[in-house]
């Protein structure tokens, strides 16, 4: 489809992985489609939602997606922009061996019984060091392996991931709020505005979105910012533009937050990327 634009980056045989850019063309929900593997896909700019039967989730740089083999779902892109996703495919054998027990349906398939997970920022930050160091080619087969592993293992643990507990309704409450979020990311929100475009009250708002993604609204928005920055990072010089561009208020502000969250300032994430 001419809206996708789709690079190998690596494939061993152990390990694929492909960075996926979409137009978002389709902005309502798409023709059924389903894979030939399972897939662990996460997405690293932009937004778009996975309809399977009555289920959605929306795909955005705080979750990883599962797409199970053979399952029939339909995309949506209900904000404008697009989205860019990196998609990993495993051995099925070394997945196995990978997914706790817990996470995966009964029956010979392997398949996730939920669509979705929450990362933590390690593994957004593992992310973007995989995908810059495949494009740039500067990370060796080994090395390259190695992190993306160690991305999915820690995606999946139970210390590192979240899955989100909630009624239908209060986790679609959630996602229209996530989607809000995503249709601006550098504007300053208030609660009052994200409230008054979801339909209910600032208090219910961040007490439903507590409950549902175990941290405050705020702070889910942070790591969103973040996560773009992460993606931006390999092209921006100039990183006070960056920060700025993102909303932040200061670069000092923008520094001491990507070093709260990812352990390392911009300018050190970014020369280790470049220095690969």
């Amino acid at each position: 489809m001419s809206q996708f634009k789709v690079q190998l980056l690596m494939d061993t045989g152990t390990v694929r992985v492909r960075d996926v850019v979409c137009s978002g063309e389709c902005r309502h929900r798409s023709d059924e489609e389903c894979t030939g593997a399972t897939h662990l896909v996460f997405a690293y700019r932009g937004v778009f939602v996975r309809h399977v039967g009555r289920n959605d989730a929306v795909a955005e740089a705080n979750q990883l997606l599962f797409f199970n083999e053979a399952e029939a779902y339909q995309i949506s892109h209900p904000v404008e922009g697009g989205d860019a996703c990196l998609d990993l495919v495993i051995e099925e054998g070394q997945l196995r061996e990978l997914a706790p027990k817990d996470q995966l349906r009964a029956g010979g398939v392997l398949a996730f019984r939920r669509q979705r997970r929450r990362i933590d920022p390690r593994a957004q930050a593992l992310v973007a060091l995989l995908r810059h160091s495949l494009s740039r080619n500067v990370a060796e087969t080994l090395e390259a392996e190695t992190l993306a592993l160690t991305l999915v293992r820690r995606s999946l643990g139970e210390r590192t991931s979240h899955v989100a507990g909630a009624s239908p309704g209060r986790q679609k409450l959630v996602d229209r709020a996530k989607l809000v979020l995503a249709s601006d990311l550098s504007r300053r929100w208030t609660l009052a505005e994200i409230a008054a475009e979801v339909g209910v009250s600032p208090v219910y708002l961040t007490q439903i979105f507590q409950q549902v993604e175990a941290m405050p609204l705020y702070r889910y928005h942070l790591r969103l910012r973040l996560a773009r920055a992460l993606d931006l990072l390999g092209r921006y010089d100039n990183l006070t533009a960056l920060g700025m561009d993102l909303g932040f208020s200061s670069h000092s502000h923008f520094s001491a937050s990507f070093r709260q969250v990812y352990g390392r300032t911009p300018a050190e994430f970014q020369r280790s990327i470049r220095s690969r």
